[in-house]
Parts: C-alpha cells; structure tokens; sequence
C-alpha cells in the first residue's frame, strides 16, 4: 500500500499541480488526502490534484515522490486507473 505523488508540472489555473494517487486503494487514498485537509473537489477520476506550495507537506505526510510515468503505471497496474471518456 502506497500513495504516490508525482511533482507539480501539471499546469492550470495559473499554478502548477501534483497529482496524488494509491496503487491499493481508493479508500487509502481519500483518508490520506482526508488527513491532510486536502478538499474532495480535488479528487479528479483516480486522483487528487494537488498544488505546487502543498508538494513538500504532503511528501512529509508520507507520499511517495515518483515521476509522472512512475505514478500512472503504478496506478494502471493496480487496476485503480480510471480513463477520462472522450
């Protein structure tokens, strides 16, 4: 069990964005962001979108830092990747 974050090179909304995710579960991974204050709006498919200033806090918190590849293979071996429909 481990909840991952990749670093914030997501941009939108005028900042950059992490994105946080579990390789075991949902549930894992709503209590940690629950446990950090991190909002539910955050939560985007199969992961919470976190901003660049709360990277540092949540690695401290205990998520893993992997790369952006690292973090969405991790998540489709897991079963837990969930596809924007187009």
């Amino acid at each position: 069990m481990t909840v991952l974050i990749d670093p914030p090179n997501a941009a939108g909304h005028g900042r950059l964005w992490s994105h946080l995710t579990s390789d075991a579960s949902f549930e894992e991974l709503h209590a940690f962001a629950a446990s950090l204050g991190i909002p539910p709006r955050g939560f985007d498919r199969d992961h919470y979108d976190v901003p660049a200033q709360r990277y540092d806090a949540v690695v401290a918190a205990g998520a893993v830092p992997v790369s952006s590849r690292e973090l969405v293979r991790r998540l489709v071996t897991s079963g837990l990747r969930r596809r924007k429909n187009l």
